[in-house]
């Protein structure tokens, strides 16, 4: 494995934003030679598998501006400084969904593009949902429509591109390896 490491030369920081900063990295590659490398720096996200007691899968939908478009998607969102993901996975289904849960299961952790990005993806299984009685409190500048849908309709959902995104696809096949494994 050592073979393969690039050692950082120098490390300038290009872009500093609200969620994510922009680094230029020079590099030593295994081989001698030098290179750059764009590294995208980001504190981390939660994602929230919610299932119903009637196996229905709480999803949002909105308007993702890389995109221009809207997407469903299970609840999501950015670590704070310092937040434990289980904090941060609670807060945001309540915010996003309404809902809190009576049990949180980690389901895995991932990168998303580590090729030139750090972020990194904790997935939470969320069951026992109750919905409270005070709507979802939404940050400011977030809209979102609230779904509960079968994980069939979940299937049709990835097949028209209503759902068009990695956490939300992964937590699809999850539930349905899960159905798998009941009936095995």
């Amino acid at each position: 494995m050592d073979n393969l490491i690039e050692k950082t030369i120098k490390s300038e920081e290009i872009f500093s934003g609200r969620i994510i900063s922009l680094h230029l990295q020079d590099v030593e590659l295994p081989n001698g030679k030098q290179s750059k490398r764009e590294i995208i720096k980001h504190p981390g996200a939660v994602a929230v598998i919610a299932v119903t007691d009637d196996n229905k899968v709480v999803m949002v939908e909105q308007y993702r501006k890389a995109l221009e478009r809207t997407i469903v998607e299970i609840p999501a969102g950015k670590l704070e400084k310092g937040e434990e993901p289980e904090i941060c996975a609670r807060r945001e289904l309540e915010e996003e969904t309404g809902y809190v849960c009576s049990s949180l299961e980690l389901v895995t952790s991932f990168y998303t593009s580590p090729g030139f990005a750090d972020e990194i993806v904790h997935v939470y299984l969320a069951k026992g949902l109750i919905k409270k009685e005070d709507a979802a409190s939404l940050d400011e500048d977030e809209f979102v429509n609230l779904e509960e849908i079968s994980l069939d309709e979940a299937k049709e959902y990835i097949t028209n591109q209503k759902i068009f995104d990695a956490k939300t696809i992964f937590a699809v096949q999850y539930l349905q390896l899960q159905e798998a494994l009941k009936h095995k």
